[in-house]
């Protein structure tokens, strides 16, 4: 008696290939940020926007931003919007830090520890930190609509996996405050990668 046969639909099979060719993979972009005089910068904020990501950090994302030494540690953290930071005191003197930046202004009063609550940065932008207690302490907090950042090193290269396409890349460092924003531009990544290189552009100049 001859077996049935099984004939797999066609529109099964296409979708069948469309889900193997699919996947997609994360490229190295190498990006160089030199100041108004072409001199490599340390410490800028670097972060890729790429389309369809979702602009907030999953819930329960967490950074951490302690004080040693009376000095903010790091003294750039930079986190996507929405996550939680901690702000942890390591010293034996107690703190009181603050933000009057229009991204997040907060308060915690004088405390030794770690606070019961952390801030969560549910907006985009930049957060200058100070301590009421000592004046001379100052920490950045640079909040991005990506999960895709880094921090340059003292050659002033940052390097950030991303997938290939159109994107647009975001610049900031210190110098421009927390009212200017971040310098911003297209590019575009091709499958084996690239590198971008970025002037910043000084306050008040186009």
């Amino acid at each position: 008696m001859p077996q049935p046969t099984f004939r797999q639909p066609p529109h099964l099979a296409i979708i069948s290939t469309c889900l193997i060719a699919a996947p997609t993979f994360a490229v190295p972009v190498s990006v160089t940020v030199l100041d108004v005089n072409g001199s490599p910068l340390a410490d800028a904020a670097v972060s890729i926007e790429v389309a369809g990501n979702k602009p907030a950090a999953p819930p329960g994302t967490q950074a951490e931003m302690g004080q040693r030494n009376r000095a903010f540690t790091p003294t750039l953290l930079v986190v996507q919007t929405g996550t939680a930071v901690a702000f942890p005191n390591f010293d034996t003197v107690r703190h009181h830090i603050y933000s009057f930046s229009p991204t997040k202004p907060f308060e915690i009063k004088l405390y030794a520890g770690t606070p019961a609550a952390p801030v969560v940065f549910d907006k985009a932008g930049t957060a200058i930190l100070g301590c009421n207690i000592h004046d001379r302490m100052a920490g950045f907090i640079h909040v991005v609509n990506t999960p895709h950042f880094a921090i340059t090193r003292p050659d002033g290269v940052a390097t950030i996996d991303v997938p290939a396409g159109e994107h647009t890349l975001q610049t900031w460092h210190r110098q421009m405050g927390d009212k200017q924003a971040p310098q911003r531009q297209g590019i575009k990544v091709q499958a084996t990668g690239g590198a971008v290189t970025v002037r910043l552009i000084a306050p008040g100049q186009t």
